[in-house]
């Protein structure tokens, strides 16, 4: 297995006593988390701890630089992806937003709080069957062009694995490409967005949404999806995709158990070590209605909300959700209870 540095963050109100500030990096450019220690980890072992003085200057620089901005947007905390599911089958809603003119209301409405949009237009949940890329264009192309009709800016990702699908997306707007296969699944995807120079999410996942959950199985799931989106992005930069236009997600619930969900919720600031940004969708996710006991996908904003502050810790740059009003009020408070303390009293 490959040796990873895995910085153990901290913020200013959680953590006592205050930060040492001559060793404390700041955690992939945050300006809410830092870190002191770092472990040398095996897998999920780990084999050397560090203090940040410890590390080169490749290393320190790896950890700890400003990650480059996602359309536009500084990534120095965390930006929100409000998800648009235009499809009629959506895990999380049901299909509420398959109607056009329903999706576009509802993304103007977003738009006022998310600082990006995710519009998709094939389920990607557990068993779900491809649609025709026809019918992804069909769904998510006029959604996009009616939003920017409608004079909203907000930098819109297209949520699809297919190269037609993203090139009709950008042509009428979009600016960003989520790939849940990594550019796996149609060949001309690389290539499509090397030529339009536009950023891509690659995200992991273990075989394809209709197998995907049949029985997902690691020998490491923090390693091994380490192992794969590496590889996915040295494959995405032979295609000629700019490394600083490349983000990753670690695919929570994509061919994981409930084991493999927490696993990687938990050691997820192992993934600052590829230098590059992490995007963290979790929302609504049948792990989290496993523990917590709640059946429908609709009814999980506390566990949603969670997870999210959970990620905001890890140093996570793009949190992906359903619920962005109710985000967006929980990051707000997150980062007030957690800025740096002046000294002066409110």
């Amino acid at each position: 297995m490959t040796l990873r540095l895995r910085p153990l963050p901290r913020t200013s109100a959680l953590d006592r006593p205050a930060p040492r500030h001559d060793i404390a990096l700041p955690l992939a450019g945050s300006a809410w988390v830092w870190a002191e220690e770092v472990d040398v980890v095996e897998g999920r072992r780990t084999r050397e701890e560090l203090l940040t003085t410890d590390l080169d200057p490749v290393q320190r620089d790896r950890l700890s630089r400003p990650r480059p901005a996602l359309c536009g947007l500084t990534l120095d905390r965390p930006r929100i992806m409000g998800i648009l599911n235009v499809t009629p089958d959506s895990f999380s809603d049901g299909g509420v937003l398959a109607d056009r003119a329903t999706a576009v209301t509802a993304g103007i409405a977003m738009a006022r709080q998310a600082d990006l949009l995710d519009i998709g237009g094939e389920s990607t949940r557990p068993g779900a069957l491809p649609v025709s890329p026809d019918a992804e264009i069909a769904r998510t192309v006029p959604v996009i062009a009616e939003l920017r009709a409608a004079g909203i800016t907000t930098p819109i990702s297209i949520d699809t694995r297919n190269a037609v699908v993203a090139r009709a997306a950008l042509a009428e707007g979009a600016d960003m490409v989520n790939d849940v296969s990594a550019l796996t699944h149609d060949p001309d995807m690389a290539a499509l967005v090397a030529e339009a120079g536009v950023p891509v999410c690659l995200m992991h996942a273990q075989g394809d949404p209709q197998t995907m959950q049949d029985n997902p199985r690691y020998d490491d799931v923090v390693a091994e999806v380490l192992d794969w989106l590496d590889a996915r992005v040295a494959a995405a930069t032979a295609a000629g995709i700019a490394r600083a236009r490349i983000v990753i997600d670690p695919g929570i619930g994509f061919g994981k158990t409930l084991d493999h969900n927490l696993a990687l919720l938990r050691w997820l600031s192992v993934f600052h070590d590829t230098g590059l940004p992490v995007l963290l969708g979790a929302s609504r996710k049948r792990f989290i209605g496993t523990i917590t006991g709640v059946e429908t996908a609709g009814e999980r904003l506390a566990g949603s909300l969670a997870v999210a502050l959970h990620g905001a810790r890890q140093g996570a740059h793009v949190l992906r959700v359903h619920d962005v009003a109710q985000t967006r009020q929980a990051l707000d408070m997150w980062q007030a209870l957690n800025a740096p303390d002046s000294g002066q009293e409110a």
